[in-house]
């Protein structure tokens, strides 16, 4: 991830070691985050670098509107304005980034015919009907997981019966799917060339093997903690098909990703994520 490796016993290249991971974490929150980060004006460099950090931030996403369920739910609102209101939170949080790309990805991909009418479609910030769609379908998804998560006050294995409870076992699969989803984004952008010799992903750099990998063992070792085997696994495999399956479709379509396919990437993920944690839930 960076130029030169220091040495881990030379106390005088530490403080540089340390300010480089800081400095990652700030380019990480700034892309896909709306959060007001101290001293991130200041930070240079190309965002990809830092794509290994991506899953502790859709960790802090998924923890932030897990709270909210959370506070919701015991301040005595039901099980659905809770999830809307958790929904609601994770949007904020993001400024909807992921959620526009989503909807852009979903027009350019259902309106165009060649690839560069696709990526002119992309492009333009109106939303057409593929997006309305898509984003109606991501969101109602979304809130049916969470709502199936909660309402059959179902713990996600025996081991945690006793010591979480359904909003508990909210806030463990937003979390866990918060990881799982943005290491899938760092994954296909390290698969895909930039589609754009522009755009927001071209400006971004490519991301290399080292940083990609280090945000999918991270992600998966978040996972494992979080989640028994059954939904870990249930968990990773469907964020995985998933990722690889819109890694596909994106190089069929335009040739390679775009920010706008990243996003798409992220919210089909956690879709994924939380439909298999919801699944593993289930009363056998």
């Amino acid at each position: 991830m960076t130029d030169s490796t220091p040495d881990s016993t030379d106390p005088h290249q530490q403080p540089g070691r340390r300010q480089r991971w800081m400095d990652d974490l700030r380019l990480a929150l700034m892309l896909l985050t709306r959060l007001p980060i101290p001293g991130g004006h200041h930070v240079q460099g190309q965002v990809a670098r830092a794509v290994w950090l991506f899953p502790l931030v859709g960790a802090l996403i998924g923890l932030g509107g897990g709270l909210v369920f959370f506070v919701a739910n015991r301040a005595g609102l039901g099980i659905s304005t809770a999830a809307l209101l958790t929904i609601g939170m994770q949007v904020l949080l993001t400024g909807a980034l992921h959620e526009d790309g989503l909807a852009d990805t979903a027009d350019g991909f259902g309106g165009g015919r060649t690839r560069e009418r696709k990526l002119e479609i992309m492009r333009d910030s109106r939303i057409g009907t593929y997006g309305v769609v898509a984003l109606l379908l991501v969101l109602s998804l979304r809130f049916s997981a969470l709502q199936e998560l909660a309402s059959n006050l179902l713990s996600v294995s025996d081991e945690l019966d006793e010591t979480i409870s359904h909003t508990g076992a909210v806030i463990v699969a937003l979390v866990a799917a918060g990881v799982l989803s943005r290491a899938a984004m760092a994954i296909v952008w390290y698969l895909l060339p930039s589609a754009r010799a522009d755009g927001l992903a071209a400006s971004s750099g490519s991301v290399t093997l080292i940083p990609a990998l280090t945000a999918l063992a991270m992600a998966a070792a978040i996972a494992f903690l979080l989640l028994p085997g059954t939904a870990f696994l249930l968990a990773l495999a469907s964020v995985a098909v998933m990722a690889l399956a819109l890694a596909f479709l994106a190089y069929r379509q335009i040739g390679g990703h775009t920010g706008d396919v990243l996003g798409a990437v992220q919210q089909a993920t956690e879709i994924a994520a939380l439909l298999a944690i919801g699944a593993a839930t289930l009363p056998v």
